[in-house]
């Protein structure tokens, strides 16, 4: 269940508290008359099952209550409530399956931002992958899968798209765009320091290396792999099941081939960083293409459900 609690304006307290009663997935409701200082109003406080969340929000959004007051939505990890019980027995779907939509574009959009905490996250995770391109150490590649910030903002895009908010695709293109330049600027620059000082050589580079050679060589096998990572990643978010989120950073090459194309650029080396180029664009535009989708089915059973609800 989700917990909101909402300042409402005394003259559109009635109207809310109406919106909340013919809703079968409410519950715990509580109204405290007067009590809200900044803004000026009354303090509604409810729960609700995920399945309604989103229908629920989008009542009291048409209200002006986001704008006139306030809505402020909690996840809930553990209710005793025979009352809540009842409530989610009486919404058709799981949970688990339901999509809040406002709390995804929320969530989001406060990832897609172009932080000085991403852009450390990017430089770190794309030299860890560079040292693991130049000693053919796969723990190295996937420890910066899972540093590398990057897929954030690619969710962020593909909720973007869908709900057609053009500010947040900005922001996602904008991220991306500099981070991966930025990243792969100073892994070039940190490439150079470590072959003057002599911990790393071109040699290294143009050796065998079984184990991350695939990393430049993309195939078929990446649109596959990039369309199941989208597909997992999304439904990561969508369905609150955060811990599916580390499999799917540990799948796709975005990190570790810009740190390829970044080594490849530093020692001049061109067909590896074509190859790493074309793998990471493949990967983002099948990360893309499968998260759209999914954003989009999801969004047309919602809305089937809420026609039959």
């Amino acid at each position: 269940m989700l917990h909101v609690r909402v300042i409402s304006p005394e003259a559109v307290t009635g109207r809310a508290l109406d919106a909340l009663a013919g809703d079968d997935g409410v519950t715990h409701v509580i109204v405290l008359t007067g009590v809200a200082r900044e803004p000026v109003g009354d303090v509604i406080e409810f729960d609700v099952v995920r399945e309604s969340a989103s229908a629920v929000l989008d009542r009291l959004r048409r209200l002006g209550l986001d704008r006139v007051g306030a809505i402020v939505i909690e996840k809930i990890d553990t209710t005793l409530s025979a009352s809540a019980d009842r409530a989610a027995r009486r919404v058709p779907g799981l949970g688990v399956d339901a999509v809040v939509w406002h709390e995804i574009e929320q969530q989001t959009g406060e990832e897609s931002a172009l932080s000085a905490s991403y852009l450390a996250f990017m430089i770190i995770a794309m030299v860890i992958a560079a040292l693991g391109v130049l000693l053919d150490q796969p723990i190295l590649i996937v420890g910066s899968m899972v540093v590398g910030p990057e897929f954030g903002p690619l969710a962020a895009l593909c909720v973007g798209l869908v709900k057609r908010r053009a500010p947040l695709v900005r922001r996602s293109v904008l991220a991306l765009g500099v981070g991966f330049s930025i990243g792969m600027v100073i892994t070039i620059g940190v490439v150079w320091l470590l072959t003057a000082i002599g911990l790393v050589d071109k040699s290294m580079l143009l050796a065998d290396r079984p184990l991350t050679d695939f990393i430049w060589r993309p195939d078929a096998l990446s649109w596959v792999v990039g369309l199941l990572c989208g597909v997992a990643g999304i439904l990561s978010l969508t369905s609150a099941k955060a811990g599916t989120l580390v499999g799917v950073l540990i799948s796709v090459t975005t990190i570790p081939a810009a740190a390829n194309a970044a080594v490849a650029l530093a020692y001049g080396v061109r067909d590896e960083a074509v190859g790493s180029a074309l793998q990471l664009l493949i990967n983002m535009a099948a990360i893309v293409v499968a998260g759209v989708l999914t954003l989009l089915i999801q969004q047309v059973a919602w809305r089937r459900q809420e026609r039959t609800g």
